[in-house]
């Protein structure tokens, strides 16, 4: 996509800290961190979101988390990890260009990533599973 800024990273197309490249993503240190190592893996096809991708591209794209994580892990010493992919404003992706963070977390630190926990009613989770197991293709 011609005005996509994530686009032309992911490209080459604008300088980035690039850690990892591979034929279907490129992943960036972040310009803006919530934590030293703050990484973003970058599609280089563009797609918005999950919904618009496909299984294939998917599997090769999530097979790559797994080894960033850990390299980030060990470059920084890092107590823990939150791996994070929003879709959509509502849940805080502000950039419509599929990316996955990668926040390395130190006991402590000052990073906030959370929700405060619902609950539901008797036999709705149940009816929901259900509704969205008949659903998954």
């Amino acid at each position: 996509m011609d005005n996509c800024i994530f686009c032309k990273i992911a490209n080459g197309e604008i300088p980035s800290a690039t850690i990892f490249e591979n034929e279907d993503c490129r992943v960036i240190l972040d310009i803006a961190p919530a934590a030293k190592g703050h990484a973003i893996l970058l599609v280089k096809k563009h797609c918005p979101n999950i919904f618009e991708m496909d299984a294939e591209t998917a599997g090769r794209i999530f097979s790559v988390v797994p080894k960033v994580a850990a390299a980030i892990k060990e470059a920084t010493g890092c107590d823990g990890m939150n791996i994070l992919q929003n879709n959509g404003p509502a849940a805080g992706q502000t950039v419509f260009h599929l990316h996955i963070h990668f926040i390395p977390r130190f006991d402590n630190d000052k990073v906030a990533v959370g929700w405060k926990p619902g609950a539901y009613e008797e036999g709705e989770a149940a009816a929901l599973a259900e509704k969205i197991a008949a659903l998954v293709k």
